[in-house]
């Protein structure tokens, strides 16, 4: 069994695993070039996964601002459940220096900060946690934006019945995280779901972890004009889907049903966006397809 994730290390292998920001990082052609005002290093960082903590609080639900979109609900409940499942779950940080990968801060957190939080991945599971009223108001909202009256049916038995085998899958991350620690962050999740089927102190939650389905709640960009009626800015290559998480195309081709719906989101700036729109979407994945996901999501990676 590999080392448990408290005493590991996300450093990189690699050079292709170093993360370097477009936005903290450029070369200038212009012909002041020479300025040394205006030129900036590459900024490298290692980043490290770590067990939620409290201290992570802020950063957290940062990442979750807009999972639900613009609705009203318990998000800091929500943020208080992943935060205290601390078996199953990780955040990724920029690494400390402490040999460890501990930290030492006085809430038992991390020494680096919230703003040095940039990714999140969890699973919790919908039956135990079903009084709580973030899970309330989680599924009243996916409930009201499901038009499809058969997918609707099965999302309700999800959310009811069968609850207690499905666990709400929440992976989070910043749109400069280097793609490159997407298949650890699975790996460590998937890993630890299968520990604690083993290593958890009672039956009760021992069983909570073994789970039959998966949902998620997601976002892709949809293009705005059919096909056959293309946009004038539009070309050849456009896409009818552009998934910005690239792994849930995947997770939409293993997925037992999915759907999509509007949701408030902002005209984006960019010009090569400006015919597509931001949707929800919200699939639901049989336990027994992760092991293909986690191949598929491995051959992307190294194409």
């Amino acid at each position: 069994m590999p080392l448990p994730k408290r005493a590991k290390r996300a450093e990189p292998s690699s050079d292709e695993e170093r993360y370097s920001s477009d936005d903290e990082s450029y070369s200038s052609d212009s012909d002041d070039s020479d300025d040394a005002s205006e030129e900036l290093d590459t900024v490298q960082a290692d980043f490290a996964f770590y067990d939620p903590k409290p201290g992570d609080f802020h950063g957290v639900k940062l990442l979750l601002k807009t999972y639900l979109d613009s609705k009203p609900w318990d998000l800091t409940g929500f943020v208080d459940l992943i935060l205290e499942q601390t078996t199953v779950g990780t955040v990724v940080k920029i690494a400390d220096d402490e040999e460890d990968g501990e930290g030492n801060g006085a809430d038992g957190s991390s020494t680096g900060g919230n703003d040095d939080l940039f990714g999140l991945i969890s699973v919790l599971n919908l039956g135990r946690h079903s009084e709580h009223r973030c899970m309330k108001d989680l599924k009243d909202y996916l409930l009201a934006v499901c038009g499809d009256k058969d997918t609707k049916k099965k999302l309700k038995q999800m959310l009811g019945d069968k609850a207690p085998d499905v666990g709400l899958l929440v992976c989070r991350r910043f749109v400069n995280f280097p793609y490159e620690l997407v298949p650890k962050m699975y790996e460590s999740l998937f890993d630890e779901v299968s520990w604690a089927t083993e290593d958890e102190p009672t039956q009760e939650l021992r069983d909570s972890f073994r789970f039959k389905q998966y949902l998620m709640v997601a976002r892709v960009l949809e293009r705005k004009t059919p096909a056959k009626q293309k946009a004038k800015n539009s070309t050849e290559e456009d896409e009818p889907i552009i998934y910005p998480k690239l792994e849930d195309e995947i997770f939409r081709e293993l997925s037992s049903w999915s759907f999509t719906f509007p949701i408030r989101s902002e005209q984006s700036a960019q010009q090569e966006m400006k015919n597509y729109k931001e949707m929800g979407l919200v699939m639901a994945v049989k336990a027994e397809a992760i092991p293909k996901f986690r191949k598929k999501l491995e051959d992307l990676l190294s194409e």
